[in-house]
């Protein structure tokens, strides 16, 4: 959510940023529950104020012995309570509607960010690598997986449903290998591992995204208070949630191993074919806690620890910055990296990088502090993908299929599965 002081004086900077994503809000009702809630503070605190000091004039009057006087102040103090009862039940009914109008209100935009409504506008910032070239006729992952007994769609169809497979032999072991070499790599980066649990609550999941955005992507367990997770970001970011962080712990670098469940609802005709677009997936994520005046380098940090991975994989690729229309309401920024698909014969994304500012620190109520008489502040958050495997190996199959039919193993990870060829 924003920072409260920003909907009050920089009203103006608010309606801006809703143009400049394309969305229709009703900023008025929340700056009319905004008001009506600080209102309210103001007159519950006063209240209670004013009832502080009349018991303590009831206790001096006691002692003095002036006990009529006393016994008319405990009467009035007597209905200021009951008044006091009646506000704060109405001020938790104010407090619910501006929390549900304020947690649903998209993130600031960084000043770098392209302006436009759709991925049209998205700007691309570099490349890397060559895209390979054949001298045959090469084949898409679907074929080869289905050649190789890699891949069993059909079985996966029947067990449980359009968009599952079972993946078989040795991509299995190609799995585990981007798995354990992701993990591998961001120990060196300095990175915690983290195996979040795969379903969280309600509240953890507000805290993380915009809920009403989901409600058709993600899994609910019916009857419990319980969400399968869309990427361990979810789970990580709510890890926190409630404490203060002591500054001198920061940046907090997690590396999160999680299997994903996503409904993939409106993706309707896309990518029905094979493994890139399922409901279940295996990834290791990046997520930071960071200062505030911290988060733009680590934001940059984790762009290029993300590209030199695909680098070591030789997974030619390029970076694109997402338009204030095509990136996500929580994000103030986003980097996608798109890996070349030879057998789609197109760049794709893999990766999305973004830095959420305090938004969902406030949402989990996460702050730091330096020292113990000092105040706090909120912190800021980042998460970027590093590899969701079913995609990278879609990649992997297709740019480095052989004219046999076979597969060559990036070099990074020959060691992992022990063997240069599938």
């Amino acid at each position: 959510m924003l920072d409260p002081k920003i909907l009050r004086d920089e009203p103006d900077k608010i309606r801006q940023m809703l143009k400049d994503r394309g969305i229709d809000f009703k900023l008025e009702k929340l700056f009319s529950a905004e008001k009506q809630r600080r209102e309210f503070i103001v007159k519950v605190d006063n209240l209670r104020k004013k009832r502080n000091e009349m018991s303590i004039q009831v206790s001096s009057l006691l002692k003095s012995g002036k006990k009529d006087e006393a016994k008319k102040l405990v009467e009035e103090l007597q209905v200021d309570g009951q008044t006091l009862t009646d506000l704060e039940f109405e001020q938790k009914d104010i407090e619910k509607e501006y929390a549900r109008r304020a947690y649903t209100i998209p993130n600031l935009i960084h000043e770098s960010v392209p302006r436009g409504l759709d991925e049209t506008a998205n700007k691309e910032i570099r490349k890397w690598g060559n895209i390979p070239k054949f001298d045959f006729q090469i084949q898409d992952h679907v074929d080869l997986s289905d050649n190789l007994d890699l891949v069993d769609l059909e079985r996966a169809a029947k067990v449980s449903g359009a968009r599952f497979y079972y993946l078989r032999n040795e991509l299995v072991r190609l799995n585990q290998a981007l798995i354990n070499f992701a993990l591998d790599f961001l120990v060196e980066k300095n990175y915690s591992l983290v195996q979040p649990p795969y379903l969280i609550n309600r509240k953890s999941m507000e805290g993380a995204i915009i809920a009403e955005d989901f409600e058709d992507v993600i899994y609910e367990i019916k009857g419990e208070d319980l969400y399968l997770i869309g990427t361990s970001e979810h789970a990580m970011a709510a890890m926190h949630s409630g404490e203060i962080v002591e500054g001198k712990l920061l940046p907090i670098r997690y590396a999160g191993i999680s299997t994903c469940f996503r409904k993939e609802a409106g993706a309707h005709g896309k990518d029905q074919k094979g493994i890139f677009r399922v409901h279940q997936f295996d990834k290791v994520e990046q997520f930071v806690f960071s200062r505030p005046e911290e988060s733009w380098n680590e934001h940059e940090r984790m762009i290029q620890i993300a590209e030199e991975f695909y680098q070591k994989l030789e997974i030619p690729y390029k970076v694109m910055l997402l338009s204030s229309g095509d990136m996500g309401k929580i994000s103030a920024k986003t980097y996608d990296i798109e890996a070349w698909m030879a057998g789609q014969n197109a760049y794709r994304e893999i990766v999305s990088c973004s830095n959420c500012l305090d938004y969902q620190a406030r949402r989990l109520k996460i702050r730091f502090r330096d020292k113990t008489n000092e105040g706090t502040q909120y912190l800021h958050t980042l998460n970027s993908t590093l590899v969701a495997t079913s995609r990278v190996l879609v990649s992997i199959l297709e740019n480095f299929q052989t004219k046999d039919g076979h597969i060559n193993i990036p070099k990074a990870l020959q060691s992992y599965i022990g063997k240069s060829t599938i």
